[in-house]
């Protein structure tokens, strides 16, 4: 791109407040047919729902505490899981970060996860008056949702003191690393995004990367099937197909605990 502008002289055309890159939904996405037909080889028990089903059921799973693998549409191109490869979750509970760190991410339980936002309620929740979308910004999380705290404790201590109604994505000195969702880029999770609001009052989701520490973010049906059977997800989203952990067979699944070595 720079040798094409720069020294082809070619023109670009930037229009300011626009992303122009449309969230970078750039990498491979799967019909329903390729989906159902891995799946079944796959020997995986799923039901498939309709596009107002899988929001319905997906929103009423994340309010009841469970943490989802969510694939939806074409995989995010760039730095960070953005809504279309992400393990998502209710970020009201205290003990969310802990449990995705280890029993999903196989990691260090301080590791800190980002919120999700609906782009129409960033201002109300977080001190950030700009879009966010790839997840990129830092921002302290609203007064008026933080939590009284009086902290006298020390180290990794610090993390088990809840400072805001939505712990699970507040780091200890009161931030956030934000992604505003926007309907225009990715109208899907917008949507569940917004159910979820409906259901519980909270327009944001924990949203972390789609896979174990030591391996890439999931791309395939496949690679999502056995990441959800590697770990203590609870529910899986591929489009429209909705796997739960308890109806599959043991034998399917894969340990990766014991994988790869701590960081």
């Amino acid at each position: 791109l720079a040798t094409y502008y720069s020294m082809l002289d070619q023109p670009r055309s930037v229009v300011r407040g626009k992303d122009s890159m449309q969230g970078t939904y750039l990498g491979p996405e799967f019909s329903s047919n390729d989906i159902r037909s891995k799946l079944t080889d796959l020997g995986a028990s799923f039901t498939e729902l309709n596009a107002n089903e899988i929001i319905e059921k997906t929103a009423s799973a994340l309010a009841d505490g469970l943490a989802i693998g969510w694939m939806s549409g074409r995989m995010e191109f760039g730095p960070r899981s953005l809504g279309g490869r992400s393990i998502i979750a209710d970020p009201r509970s205290t003990t969310m970060q802990k449990n995705l760190n280890l029993k999903v991410k196989f990691r260090e339980s301080f590791r800190p996860f980002a919120p999700s936002i609906l782009r129409e309620d960033l201002e109300s929740w977080f001190n950030l008056d700009c879009d966010s979308p790839y997840m990129l910004l830092v921002a302290d999380v609203a007064e008026t949702k933080k939590l009284s705290v009086k902290d006298e404790s020390e180290g990794i201590e610090k993390l088990k003191i809840p400072r805001s109604i939505i712990p699970a994505v507040t780091h200890v000195d009161g931030s956030a690393r934000v992604q505003t969702v926007h309907e225009d880029t990715n109208p899907k999770y917008h949507a569940l995004i917004s159910r979820f609001k409906e259901i519980t009052d909270c327009p944001v989701l924990v949203n972390t990367s789609f896979n174990v520490r030591g391996e890439p973010v999931v791309c395939t049906p496949e690679d999502a099937f056995r990441c959800f059977m590697g770990t203590d997800l609870d529910i899986l989203v591929i489009d429209n197909f909705f796997l739960v952990k308890s109806e599959q067979d043991k034998k399917l699944s894969k340990s990766y605990k014991d994988k790869y070595e701590l960081d």
